[in-house]
């Protein structure tokens, strides 16, 4: 089986994904270890021991404690009973424990800080699989601080067939897995507290409203744990989850893990179908190499097969002098997923992801922000490009009056929005009548979830 081909790996390089959350606690261990260093010692043989010790090349004398970070569980999981059907089975989860390893990272190898105060919340057996969720005491020299670990198994594994996989932070107060696939299918995991409603929803598609619809796979009243049981499925999910504790929402958002497919690249576009897409787009054809992989990044990221989906180019040129381009998606009788581009053909960034409603999609001008290049710093810089037929445009800012946008010949232009101030662009027709307006979405920390999950990546509310 092959995971998530070449273009997805690209997507995962390009677009702006959620952040990953073990640079997050490696910065904050590194910021431990700066604020809690250890004063220097005249003896280099005591200063070697101290950095052997620090390294966990020397191991730590018993009898000196570690700096903690964290001395007792910060998780907001750590005072919950253990849950799963394996957690009344103490030899089990005694030998287990046993089985638990530290984590390596570029700072070192964090090893287990006690392992009778490693804390089992989840055990259990998910469709083919063996699941643990561990909060372990982690030890980097004299720093030690807490991590969630997933380890995982066959079915009925051992203690010693256990091994393990993705690590979480462990202030999260909801975590959740899925592993699925084309051909065997697979589960999904949703762990919270226990006196929370768990929801999992998935089967998603893009309403020609412009709003994204799923299908409740399961729910979980009360207990804080949520599965599904997930069928074969030849694309992503799109599942969803959402934690709620009475009227407040904990969590809503998606999962962790991952899909595969032995069966090739399904956002694969071909040359015909990137040769259609050009037809009657504003603005100079961009290298058909560099628009080939806008396509399979946007496709790949709605989560729709080329196959059958609508392509259409619907502006071109450039964005701080690279190769930039506006471009549609659309799947059979559904809404249109907005897209807007720029770079090359192996290195972009996605500056828009927005879901419209069918009806009308064509005759909208679109607006996106733009960060500054080479970091995620937000400018005052919105790139606007107009529909076929747009004589002039222009955006109000806050409810303000309008302002002009110089187009150039492609139907497109540059303003100037305050980065937290909303905004709308409209395009006129040479006799003064409006062709359609369009809020400027905000900029977007979150791309973790579906184009039109969030009301900053969809206008209809």
């Amino acid at each position: 089986m092959t995971l998530l081909s070449d273009t997805l790996r690209e997507a995962a390089a390009t677009i702006d994904p959620p952040q990953d959350p073990w640079p997050g606690f490696a910065r904050r261990e590194r910021a431990h270890r700066r604020a809690r260093r250890v004063r220097r010692v005249a003896l280099a043989a005591v200063v070697a021991a101290a950095v052997g010790a620090q390294t966990n090349v020397i191991p730590l004398p018993g009898w000196a404690p570690g700096i903690a970070v964290a001395s007792s569980p910060w998780s907001a999981l750590a005072g919950e009973p253990p849950r799963g059907s394996l957690t009344a089975d103490a030899t089990w989860l005694a030998a287990f424990r046993d089985r638990v390893t530290g984590i390596q990272n570029p700072d070192g190898f964090w090893a287990v800080a006690g392992r009778d105060r490693i804390k089992v919340l989840y055990a259990s057996d998910a469709p083919g699989r063996r699941l643990a969720l561990v909060l372990v005491p982690l030890r980097l020299g004299f720093i030690t601080s807490w991590e969630l670990i997933w380890y995982e198994g066959p079915a009925g594994a051992a203690p010693e067939q256990m091994t393990q996989g993705g690590n979480e932070d462990a202030g999260n107060p909801v975590v959740t897995l899925t592993q699925t696939d084309a051909d065997h299918g697979g589960y999904a995991l949703v762990i919270g507290p226990r006196d929370t409603t768990v929801t999992i929803s998935g089967d998603a598609h893009y309403a020609a409203r412009g709003v994204v619809e799923r299908r409740q796979l399961a729910a979980s009243d009360g207990t804080g744990v949520g599965v599904a049981l997930l069928p074969p499925t030849p694309l992503p999910p799109g599942l969803d989850a959402r934690v709620t504790r009475g009227a407040q929402v904990i969590y809503e958002g998606a999962f962790s893990g991952g899909w595969g497919s032995s069966a090739g690249d399904p956002w694969q576009p071909s040359t015909a179908q990137v040769a259609r897409a050009v037809h009657g787009s504003r603005g100079p054809a961009p290298d058909p190499a560099i628009l080939t992989s806008f396509v399979a990044l946007a496709l790949a990221d709605s989560h729709l097969p080329a196959a059958g989906t609508t392509v259409r180019l619907r502006w071109s040129g450039t964005v701080n002098g690279q190769t930039a381009a506006l471009l549609t998606v659309q799947p059979p009788g559904g809404g249109v997923i907005a897209y807007a581009m720029h770079g090359d053909a192996t290195v972009s960034r996605t500056d828009l992801r927005l879901l419209l409603p069918a009806d009308g999609a064509d005759q909208r001008p679109l607006g996106w922000r733009l960060r500054a290049e080479g970091g995620d710093g937000r400018t005052d810089q919105v790139r606007v490009a107009t529909p076929p037929g747009t004589a002039t445009a222009t955006v109000t800012i806050a409810g303000g009056p309008a302002v002009p946008v110089a187009l150039d010949a492609s139907g497109a232009g540059t303003v100037a929005i305050p980065p937290d101030q909303p905004a709308t662009v409209t395009a006129y027709a040479p006799d003064g009548s409006t062709l359609g307006s369009t809020p400027v979405p905000p900029f977007e920390n979150d791309s973790s979830r579906l184009p039109g999950d969030t009301p900053g990546t969809r206008i209809v509310p």
